[in-house]
């Protein structure tokens, strides 16, 4: 069932939202050549909980038998789509990488995901972050009161496909709120399925996943990380979104 927020609870995802975006310019300021994803782990962690919050990934359950999640962001670098976990290993010129972070705060999450380059990286990298973000632009024209769920995605495919690349089909937007994965679904892509209409007081978190190559994709020994089957690189934007009565309001982004 969809949740249809008050305007208290969405006050309290807005404070999250915040934190998360607080969050996300820290680890962008601290991005570079010689930094490891632990170090940024380290650092998106200090400012969550200096801000009151908890990181919502930390501690909890993945696919089938895979550990409890380990970390406060996920840190998924070149042809790592999602969940890849912050460990030693040392960012070099050239790298991209998506940073997911989520925040808790007052009973409510905040959800947001951005793609960064480290240093100079290629004409192709940059191409496929700057598609990505735009993709979630284009999705988001449509997320107004009385479309319907698939009008989301569908301009998402829409847009990426136009531009050569393709959508991740295993992994998809969702509802947010008191629970950091509600319903409903979102498809990056068109779906046989055109989902529920928008409402008001509606909270989503919009996601494009965008491959270079093939959407088609794996999952490490970890049972955590999901990376590009071809090896190819892989982009990541995300966004919680408010569905109000004229544009949605994005409130993982500072302003």
């Amino acid at each position: 069932m969809v949740s249809i927020k008050s305007r208290t609870a969405i006050e309290k995802m807005r404070k999250a939202g915040y934190i998360v975006m607080l969050t996300h310019k820290a680890i962008e300021d601290n991005i570079s050549s010689g930094v490891t994803t632990r170090e940024l782990d380290r650092i998106a962690e200090e400012i969550i909980i200096k801000n009151s919050a908890i990181p919502s990934f930390k501690g909890v359950s993945g696919f089938a038998g895979a550990p409890k999640y380990p970390a406060s962001i996920c840190a998924s670098v070149n042809e790592e789509i999602i969940h890849g976990i912050p460990d030693g290993r040392v960012l070099k010129e050239g790298d991209i990488i998506s940073i997911d972070i989520g925040a808790y705060i007052d009973g409510y999450h905040g959800d947001a995901a951005r793609t960064y380059k480290v240093g100079k990286v290629s004409k192709e990298a940059e191409h496929l972050i700057d598609v990505t973000k735009e993709s979630f632009f284009r999705g988001i024209a449509n997320a107004v009161k009385g479309m319907r769920i698939g009008d989301i995605g569908k301009e998402i495919q829409n847009y990426v496909e136009a531009n050569g690349y393709s959508v991740v089909r295993e992994f998809v937007g969702h509802g947010i709120g008191r629970e950091m994965h509600e319903e409903p679904q979102i498809p990056n892509y068109k779906d046989k399925s055109s989902g529920p209409r928008l409402l008001p007081g509606m909270t989503l978190a919009i996601e494009p996943m965008v491959n270079i190559g093939t959407c088609e994709i794996k999952v490490l020994s970890n049972k955590w990380t999901v990376v590009t089957k071809d090896g190819k690189l892989s982009a990541h934007y995300e966004n919680t979104i408010l569905i109000t009565e004229n544009e949605p309001e994005i409130i993982t982004i500072l302003r």
